[in-house]
């Protein structure tokens, strides 16, 4: 596909919002009453950053960014 540039800006935006309410869930998901704050911060962020690269090579795979 050949996409405007601001088109794919866009699709990479959308990733990463989609990305940041995983995390947010997951975050929410790993705290436990009585646990440090940090590791669910932690884990959140993993989350993050392993559905962010998910969604950008399934999108480059595809062909579109």
């Amino acid at each position: 596909m050949n996409l405007p540039l601001g088109v794919k800006v866009l699709i990479v935006i959308i990733c990463a919002l989609i990305s940041i309410i995983i995390a947010i869930v997951a975050g929410f998901l790993s705290h436990s009453p009585g646990s440090p704050v940090g590791q669910a911060v932690l884990y959140s962020g993993g989350a993050f950053a392993g559905c962010l690269l998910l969604c950008l090579a399934v999108l480059s795979a595809l062909g579109v960014l």
